[in-house]
């Protein structure tokens, strides 16, 4: 739990990841043989072996947003960064990268603010922080136009010791699991590569570049995944296994490597689940169509609260993740895709 909360706690929003990177880099160059960082920022590490060369993808970034603005009053205007929705903002606490140190504000509206009763869902124009101080005093600081503002929210259990609460588990609970499987891996004979990309959450941006770099055989990407839960029905679920996306909104999982995944749970008696989703996407969208293509899936973690600063996961399903892949890398399938 050390490390996940580390990771979780690392403020990291997309373009600014490199606090997270660094502490990425110290956690796993142990289990490596060599790591590089390319031109946009992505952290690759590299373990030398035979062939077929797999890539394992998780992004280091996080949705957050970046001051646009501040007012006369002191009122610091936001724009957000990734798929957040302005509702679920009011009331969350935010850090603020100074000069002086770290500050810190709180998301509110101008209606709570003037005393008005709020009679429709607020959009991100009327939202704002509120730090407690005046327009000169932000300045005097160095609180300008275009700082990062990170989610502030410690990672904490809540009904039992299995399920979390906190911000940022898309994706530092991938970049989690990568790390393990480092270390679980360190004497497999292939060649593998865990890729830590950046900004992904605005574009799918360091996949791209990145696969270019490792050019692999075929790839995974280690992400998470919306549950689906109704007052009718479940259809996903935190506790009931890692996610193999078939189908999102923008890519469809390879069906050869699926098939491995799948096969690989049934033997091991890995509980998981079948993500068919038309919203949403992952780096495995922009790994795909690199270079001359690239065969990829997604496995990942099923997150209540997506996108907000109280997510919740399971940790059994985190150490299924892990469990899996270790179980279908010990002996690395090298067959036919097609």
């Amino acid at each position: 739990m050390d490390l996940l909360e580390k990771l979780v706690a690392t403020p990291g929003v997309s373009g600014n990841e490199d606090k997270v990177r660094d502490l990425i880099k110290k956690e796993i160059e142990k289990y490596v043989d060599d790591i590089t960082v390319d031109k946009l920022g992505n952290l690759i590490a590299h373990k030398k072996g035979v062939h077929p060369r797999v890539m394992l993808a998780a992004h280091m970034d996080e949705v957050g947003l970046m001051i646009r603005g501040i007012t006369h009053k002191g009122r610091i205007l936001i724009s957000i960064i990734g798929g957040v929705d302005a509702v679920m903002l009011l009331g969350e606490r935010v850090h603020i990268e100074t000069k002086k140190g770290i500050i810190h504000g709180v998301i509110t509206t101008k209606d709570i603010n003037d005393g008005e009763i709020v009679s429709r869902i607020p959009e991100t124009e009327d939202l704002f922080v509120d730090t407690g101080l005046s327009k000169e005093e932000l300045e005097k600081i160095g609180v300008e136009i275009g700082a990062f503002l990170a989610f502030e929210r410690d990672l904490y259990f809540l009904g039992t010791n299995k399920i979390i609460c906190g911000k940022a588990f898309d994706d530092r609970i991938g970049c989690y699991i990568l790390i393990e499987l480092a270390k679980r891996l360190k004497k497999i004979k292939n060649e593998m590569f865990y890729v830590f990309t950046i900004q992904e959450e605005i574009g799918l941006v360091g996949a791209i570049t990145s696969t270019y770099k490792v050019k692999p055989d075929w790839a995974i990407a280690i992400d998470t995944a919306e549950t689906c839960e109704t007052t009718e029905d479940v259809i996903k679920t935190i506790g009931a296994g890692p996610c193999i996306t078939i189908k999102d909104a923008e890519s469809i999982g390879n069906k050869t490597i699926n098939k491995w995944l799948i096969d690989t749970a049934k033997k091991h008696k890995i509980p998981i689940q079948k993500d068919v989703t038309d919203v949403g996407t992952t780096d495995a969208a922009t790994i795909s169509i690199t270079g001359e293509g690239v065969p990829c899936t997604v496995v990942g973690v099923p997150i209540r609260n997506l996108h907000t600063a109280t997510s919740v996961a399971h940790m059994d399903d985190i150490e299924n993740v892990i469990k899996l892949l270790e179980e279908m890398f010990k002996k690395v399938p090298d067959g036919k895709m097609f």
